[in-house]
């Protein structure tokens, strides 16, 4: 592998065999190195694309004035939500999760502290994401002994999400409201609250939380018709009222986002909200 361009002694561009622009990191990996010279290879800890959006780019650029430390949280943050989460964590995320954290920990040293208006949201539909923010946290506390509040690891769970359903920050947003509308539709239809701490409550939040990203990317599910026809109608006997929330979910959801539930969508509303009913 050969440098084509520098971004800090720890970061630099090159080619992979098929001549496609890739990004190589690694402690030192450019240190006394210039345009032109071989990588040593052994010396890289982590290799991604750049097949990148123009914004993602744009913060690859930001890298050059961000030390490896930060970058080695972002990894073992990364490396561990691919162990605990169930989802695709898209690569994009070592370089916002590392631009975060730089300037995070800047802010902080400023006295500069902000306040996550979703935070609320954020602990109860996003319950893992949220442990890893609490979990980076103490990376930061450990590295650089400094404290910081669950505002702080509420953005970091927005930035995992955000990796997780490969969309920006002001679409989890989007998203993050979706859910929460759904949520408190079916809490009033029933007339009771649910155990957030449920699997079956988990389940749903997660289902809601791909299903509003098809809502918003008007994208839908190939079906097989005659099964799930089948199907609606022994759920809809066995489980009348939530079937007829489910129906009331769907109904929002044609009103506000303009997007026609399918039967098979409406099937599995009905399937995790029979749940979460029954999940005394």
């Amino acid at each position: 592998m050969i440098i084509k361009k520098i971004l800090n002694n720890n970061v630099v561009v090159t080619t992979n065999d098929n001549k496609e622009e890739i990004i190589v990191m690694g402690k030192g990996l450019a240190y006394g190195k210039k345009t032109g010279d071989v990588i040593d290879t052994g010396k890289i800890n982590k290799t991604f694309e750049m097949s990148l959006k123009p914004s993602q780019r744009k913060m690859i650029n930001m890298l050059k004035d961000i030390p490896i430390e930060y970058m080695e949280i972002s990894d073992q943050v990364i490396q561990k939500a691919k162990r605990e989460l169930n989802n695709d964590i898209d690569d994009s995320l070592y370089i916002s999760l590392t631009d975060h954290i730089h300037t995070s920990i800047e802010r902080y040293r400023e006295g500069i502290l902000l306040k996550n208006q979703l935070l609320l949201e954020i602990k109860h539909f996003y319950k893992k994401e949220f442990e890893l923010g609490l979990w980076t946290l103490s990376l930061i506390e450990e590295k650089y002994n400094i404290q910081m509040d669950d505002n702080e690891a509420g953005f970091i769970a927005l930035h995992i999400v955000s990796s997780e359903v490969g969309k920006n920050i002001s679409d989890v947003y989007e998203i993050t409201g979706f859910i929460q509308g759904i949520l408190e539709l079916v809490k009033n239809y029933f007339g009771r609250d649910f155990n957030e701490d449920s699997l079956s409550y988990y389940r749903f939040v997660t289902h809601l939380k791909f299903f509003g990203l098809r809502v918003f990317n008007q994208a839908k599910h190939i079906q097989d018709d005659s099964l799930n026809n089948d199907l609606l109608e022994i759920m809809k006997e066995k489980y009348v009222q939530p079937y007829l929330c489910a129906l009331e979910i769907k109904s929002l959801i044609e009103r506000k986002y303009d997007y026609c539930l399918e039967d098979e969508e409406v099937l599995f509303l009905t399937i995790h909200v029979a749940k979460i009913v029954s999940n005394k």
